[in-house]
């Protein structure tokens, strides 16, 4: 049999293409799955205090979510820069052209990204360690925080109509109320409507009722308020 025929007869797809290429990568398997179980058990601690320390007035469950896939892909995207020096320069032209385009509503969650990309990248580059340490460091801090700063109370805005006969008793009522400012007054032909902006616990809430009693007082609204008060 002549060689040369062969040669000809020889599949070229199957010599232009060989299957064992696509599994080339000088990554262990049992080492990626082992990174990214860690940096899912990372992205949960994450979510547990983003979901404990949040403030906010409305909490988006996505956004905690998106945590722990950020810690992951981070990981994963480390692993495959550091594997591979081409493929790391074609990465970073493929990421600069990802525009994110959602807006942060508050400047605590733009750190809590930048946390997840922090565990990401030092998972990636296998520094495991680091990455655990970090995230318990950061995360007791994170707690105490929030739990200095509140007390266990909500900032509220409380809103009030009422007319000119009831001014002193509202006066005395908002006295009584801790870390109580008054943000605006309007005045108009009809009565006055009177902002107040308060710090207090969610089961003192009750306290609304107090000025419906009140002769004069048209309503009373209680609003949650995300932002912080004036000492």
């Amino acid at each position: 049999m002549n060689p040369t025929i062969l040669l000809a007869d020889a599949d070229p797809l199957a010599t232009a293409f060989n299957i064992k290429e696509l599994f080339s990568s000088t990554l262990n398997p049992l080492q990626v799955i082992l990174t990214l179980l860690i940096a899912l058990v990372i992205g949960g601690f994450l979510y547990f205090i983003y979901k404990k320390t949040f403030a906010g007035v409305v909490y988006s469950r996505s956004f905690n979510l998106s945590l722990i896939l950020l810690t992951m892909v981070s990981a994963l995207v480390i692993m495959l820069i550091s594997s591979n020096l081409t493929l790391s320069l074609g990465m970073v032209g493929a990421l600069s052209i990802v525009r994110f385009r959602t807006a942060i509503k508050d400047p605590i969650d733009t750190v809590y990204m930048f946390w997840a990309v922090g565990e990401g990248l030092a998972l990636g580059a296998g520094f495991v360690d680091v990455g655990l340490i970090g995230a318990l460091v950061i995360g007791v801090v994170m707690v105490i925080i929030t739990s200095a700063k509140g007390s266990g109370t909500m900032p509220y805005l409380l809103i009030l109509h009422f007319d000119e006969r009831a001014s002193q008793q509202i006066k005395g009522l908002i006295r009584q109320l801790p870390k109580a400012h008054i943000k605006s007054k309007t005045v108009q032909r009809d009565g006055i409507e009177l902002t107040i902006e308060l710090r207090i616990r969610e089961s003192d809430a009750d306290f609304v009722d107090k000025f419906l009693r009140v002769p004069g007082v048209f309503d009373a609204t209680l609003v949650a308020h995300q932002g912080d008060l004036l000492s």
